[in-house]
């Protein structure tokens, strides 16, 4: 063999190897993930002529503190001070959960996480335990976790940031609990929270209750059922003072979707509860559910429009789920989309839930043409990827 054909062909490979290592990094997904941070969101709403397919997801994973270590997933969100703000469940190597915070300034990347929880209830009844528990994800619900703050969901009203979560410590205690703070705390990150506040009734199982984003008639109101196709099935409690609500009003009156016959409804058959607090349209309030048909066995997200002056009247509700569990980072052990956030900026949507019940992942469309399907009947969809075209 020539000296000249040897070179040859360490050329041809080493120019193969190179060429690989480019291409490995140019398609790895923290490559992506600056690429998206540099020509900003704005560059992906006014679908500039840059054909570049850009996928974020999931924006948060388990982190390396034994706090979040196990799982982060369905983060309550709003946007406050040109930052879209994220408080987000966390479950610990000890099967508890916790709250952590990330934010971002473009709503997909998310640059700024605490490394610390910033709120933890680990034993809500204060009751003495007796032996050692030990974490099994697979016996223990809700996402794995067997206590403490789950699912939360967070609105900002005049000046204070109110957020409610899931307060679990067995089944026969789930609660629904709600904590606030000034806004210039939450901006600052001084996580002087309220003493938590029940809710919901005692001795019912109750979960997933959303606030109003703001005052209907000049009272707070509070979503706290949300099931089946009629009137009567989207259920709002009223209240001049969030702190000193009395939840023995609503003993009896909220439905327990375990409890609801089968029915098929546009696409599902059975409702379990509300996703994000609704977000304020001028087609009227929208609202994110969770459901699941008979058919498709898994947690999907539907959406529905409420009248901004009565939101117990449903006005349009969307024929087809608008996120379904079809990508990997959605399948992780379980099959479902759980979505607690969703905020409005610069008319785009932004929609934040836990995938495969461990991952933290955002789903975005331009507002308007999603709202006109939803009043038209046709599906509406959400994507996990967004695809500039020119």
């Amino acid at each position: 063999m020539s000296t000249l054909l040897v070179i040859n062909l360490l050329a041809f490979f080493l120019s193969i190897f190179v060429v690989g290592c480019v291409l490995g990094a140019v398609f790895s997904k923290p490559f992506r993930k600056k690429l998206a941070a540099a020509i900003g969101i704005g560059a992906w709403a006014r679908r500039d002529a840059m054909l570049v397919r850009i996928s974020c997801n999931p924006v948060l994973s388990p982190g390396s503190h034994p706090w979040n270590a196990q799982s982060v997933l369905n983060p309550a969100a709003v946007a406050l001070g040109g930052r879209t703000h994220l408080v987000y469940r966390a479950i610990g190597m000890d099967g508890v959960s916790r709250l952590g915070y990330a934010s971002s300034g473009n709503g997909l990347i998310f640059d700024d996480q605490l490394p610390y929880a910033i709120y933890a209830s680990t034993n809500p009844r204060n009751l003495p335990r007796h032996g050692e528990r030990r974490y099994n994800p697979i016996l223990y619900p809700s996402g794995g976790s067997w206590g403490g703050c789950e699912d939360p969901r967070m609105v900002a009203i005049n000046g204070r940031v109110y957020l409610t979560f899931n307060s679990f410590d067995g089944w026969d205690f789930i609660r629904v609990a709600m904590i606030s703070l000034s806004q210039e705390d939450f901006l600052a990150k001084r996580w002087r929270w309220s003493a938590p506040k029940l809710l919901s009734p005692a001795g019912e199982v109750h979960k997933n209750w959303v606030i109003f984003p703001e005052k209907i008639g000049g009272r707070f109101a509070i979503l706290h059922g949300v099931y089946g196709e009629d009137t009567d099935h989207v259920r709002v409690a009223y209240t001049d003072d969030l702190e000193s609500f009395d939840p023995e009003t609503l003993r009896g009156k909220s439905v327990d979707p375990n409890a609801m016959p089968w029915q098929s409804i546009a696409w599902h058959t059975k409702m379990k509860s509300a996703g994000p607090p609704p977000l304020k349209t001028e087609a009227g309030w929208l609202v994110f559910y969770h459901a699941y048909g008979e058919a498709h066995g898994r947690y999907e997200l539907g959406a529905l429009l409420l009248d901004l002056a009565d939101p117990t009247r449903i006005l349009h509700r969307a024929p087809e789920p608008v996120l379904s569990p079809d990508e990997h980072d959605e399948n992780h052990g379980r099959l479902v989309v759980y979505a607690c956030g969703a905020v409005i900026r610069d008319d785009m949507l932004y929609v934040y839930y836990g995938g495969g019940d461990r991952v933290v992942c955002v789903a975005f469309t331009p507002l308007m043409p999603f709202l006109k399907a939803l009043m038209r009947g046709e599906p509406a969809t959400l994507t996990a990827e967004p695809t500039q075209t020119a």
